[in-house]
Order: C-alpha cells, then sequence, then structure tokens
C-alpha cells in the first residue's frame, strides 16, 4: 500500500574507493570473477585504508576559490551532494532548492596539523608549558574556532555551492549521526513537516590523526586485508574508509509532483544505542525488527550489513544475522569503515540492489548468493562503540 507522505529516495550521489556514481559502484560490486577490494597498504603501513578515488572536484565545485577554502572531507561531501542533487533533477532549480531542507551528518573537522606540530615542538622545549600553549593558542586558533573545522562547515559549502538554503542541521555521533539523519529525515516527511530533503556526510580516512585516535583504542587493523567477516573471525579490526554519500529524500505526493521516477522507499527506520553490555545490542536490534514486520514481507529480502569489523560489535551482529537466515552483504569489505557516511552508503547501496531488482554478488566466500529477485533490504548499523540502527528499503 502506498501513501502520499511515504519517503522515497529519488536522488543519489556516492563516491568512495570504487568510483564515482551508482554504475561505477554496481559495476564494481559485480566484477566479472568477483569482486576485487582497493585498498592502501603501504602510505599508511601497517595499516590499510580504502582512499577516496580521483575526482574532478571542477565538475560539481566550479570555483576553485571554494575548492581551495576546503579540507578534503568537505570537498568529498559536496560533490557527492552535487550528484545526488542532479540524480534526484532538482540541481540549479533555486525554487526547490530554496524549500529543500538538510541534514548532514560530520564528525569533527580536519585539523591543523602545521599548527599541531609547532605547538607540540614548543612545548617540548618550554619550560612553563601550559603559558606556552596559551600563547600559542591565541594566536594559531583559525576564524573557525579550534584547531580543526567545524562540523557545520560541510553543510555550509554544500548551501553555497549548491543553493540549498532550506532548514540546515548537524548531526555528530559517529554511526548514530548518519542513522539519525535519515530518521529524523524520514518521520518529518511523515508528519508533513517537509517534503524535501538532502540527507548525507563524508569522511576522509585518510589522515593520520583519526588513524591515531583509532589505534589508542587498538581498534586498527595491522595485518595483510581481509574481508570483514574474515577479518572478525581472527579477531577483528578496523579498516577505514574515504566515502561521501548523499541522498535526496521526498514525499511520495512531491515526487509525484515533479513527475520523478524514485529509486526506492524507505519503509521505516530505527535508532537506539545501548552501553554494549553483553546482549543489549541484540536485544535492541530485535525490537527494531520486530518492530517493521508490519511493513515487511516474506520473500525477497536481503541485508545489507554496514558491520564495522570490530570484534565484539562485529561478532555479535554476525550472530544476530545468521538467526535471520537471510543472505547478507558486509559492505565495508568493499568500502571500509566510513563512520558517519556509513549508514547513509549501507541505504544507497540497499536502494540501488531494490530498484534493480536483485542483490550484488558475494564480498566474501562466507556470504551466500542470491539467485532470487530482491524486493526489499534491511540496513544495518551497529556502531563501533554506540548506536544500533535498523531500516527497511523497499520498491517505491
Amino acid at each position: 500500500m502506498t501513501a502520499e507522505r511515504d519517503a522515497l529516495i529519488s536522488g543519489i550521489g556516492l563516491v568512495s574507493c570504487l568510483g564515482e556514481g551508482l554504475e561505477a559502484h554496481w559495476s564494481a560490486l559485480n566484477a566479472p570473477g568477483g569482486f576485487s577490494p582497493v585498498v592502501e597498504t603501504t602510505r599508511f603501513a601497517p595499516y590499510n585504508v580504502h582512499p577516496m578515488a580521483q575526482l574532478a572536484f571542477d565538475q560539481q565545485i566550479p570555483k576553485r576559490g571554494d575548492q581551495r577554502q576546503m579540507e578534503s572531507w568537505q570537498r568529498i561531501g559536496v560533490h557527492a551532494a552535487g550528484l545526488a542533487l542532479d540524480s534526484a533533477g532538482v540541481k540549479g532549480n533555486a525554487e526547490l532548492l530554496g524549500r529543500m531542507d538538510m541534514i548532514v551528518a560530520a564528525g569533527g573537522g580536519e585539523r591543523d596539523y602545521a599548527a599541531d606540530e609547532a605547538i607540540l615542538r614548543d612545548l617540548r622545549q618550554a619550560s612553563d608549558a601550559a603559558g606556552v600553549l596559551n600563547a600559542r593558542l591565541q594566536s594559531d586558533l583559525r576564524p573557525t574556532l579550534f584547531l580543526a573545522q567545524l562540523s557545520n562547515l560541510l553543510a555550509g559549502n554544500v548551501s553555497i555551492v549548491h543553493g540549498v538554503v532550506g532548514s540546515s542541521r548537524t548531526f555528530m555521533g559517529e554511526e548514530a549521526a548518519g542513522a539519525d539523519a535519515v530518521r529524523i529525515a524520514s518521520a518529518r516527511i511523515a508528519a508533513g513537516q517537509g517534503d524535501l530533503f538532502l540527507v548525507g556526510g563524508s569522511y576522509n580516512a585518510e589522515r593520520p590523526d583519526i588513524l591515531l585516535l583509532f589505534e589508542l583504542g587498538h581498534r586498527l587493523w595491522k595485518r595483510p586485508f581481509l574481508p570483514v567477516w574474515a577479518r572478525q573471525r581472527e579477531g577483528g579490526g578496523l579498516i577505514p574508509g574515504s566515502v561521501g554519500c548523499f541522498l535526496v529524500i521526498e514525499s511520495r505526493a512531491h515526487a509525484a509532483r515533479r513527475g520523478v521516477a524514485p529509486l526506492a522507499r524507505i519503509a521505516a527506520v530505527a535508532t537506539d544505542r545501548s552501553r554494549r553490555r553483553p546482549g543489549e545490542a541484540t536485544r535492541n536490534a530485535e525490537r527494531q525488527l520486530s518492530a517493521m514486520l508490519p511493513h515487511h514481507s516474506d520473500t525477497g529480502t536481503a541485508v545489507i550489513s554496514c558491520a564495522c569489523g570490530l570484534n565484539a560489535a562485529t561478532t555479535e551482529e554476525a550472530a544476530f544475522l545468521s538467526n535471520l537466515g537471510l543472505p547478507v552483504r558486509g559492505i565495508t569489505t568493499a568500502l571500509g569503515h566510513p563512520v558517519e557516511a556509513s549508514f547513509l552508503a549501507g541505504l544507497v547501496l540497499a536502494a540501488t540492489a531494490v530498484h534493480r531488482g536483485r542483490l550484488f554478488a558475494p564480498l566474501e566466500p562466507s556470504e551466500a548468493a542470491m539467485e532470487a529477485p530482491l524486493a526489499q533490504a534491511l540496513v544495518t548499523s551497529w556502531g563501533l562503540w554506540r548506536g544500533e540502527a535498523l531500516a527497511l528499503v523497499t520498491k517505491a
């Protein structure tokens, strides 16, 4: 049954190590002879990173001045946002962009490495470390208020470059930020509080400071590359990935008035968080799945998992998914783990597969093939620390 307030995905922009756009990703995921990962193993050795493909930023960010004032994570995100607007047929339409609401999931921005290094160098030689630190901070802080870019600069630059000037929200909170961005956009559409949303996020994994933060918690995978489920069986570990992902989500009635053919429908989305005591994340997932059963059919279902690869969370998620008896695809094998953009990327790949009516090929030997037509997909996201999310994507 359809309803005017259904949340439909009408535009998608995705960039990653696999390339730019849906065709590039679909081709890579279904490559003849099996999927071949794109992994950087030397530049950040002993750590693995899924690097961003070479992008022609001029196509979506035409002004070089705009490009220069953005760091990599912003350029990636603004580029992906432009692709989504193009895909939805709203790029350059001032009337639509003027009332398009935006919800962005973002991390803490990229750091000023030169300032960091200068401060640390001075502190090693200082007799009054506190005084030196205060003095350097007063002189080195940028207009963005601290030694990293502000999280809401991504939304600001999307607005400047692409003219999206409705309301804007930026969420922080790692994987849960992307999931809540989608949940709130869908809820606002259902409640009649908006008809047209741009939702997305971006992540630059090729950053020494990010790798340092993860490694301080002993979270990174330091051995030769393994797919996510194989990695989990060998003790687990995170392989970050650079990803930019934006979706245009709009009500069915609005899409019909525009005469556009949507890709898929977000039938349900739920988010929660637990302290991750044994079994807590599973209980959250079971509650979420139970609440979605009224929207769920018994045939043609697969799971798109955004499992991060860390041992405790991924082991528990793998056990939960095995009990469902459905074909599963762990997409971090292909994209790496892009944190805030993780759930968004899962939704994009789910929507693409559902729209095409078939699941893409297994990404590792433990994943089962699916020969039957695909009618819907469950998208899971269990964050590396907190945050459990589940969505159901169906045909539009």
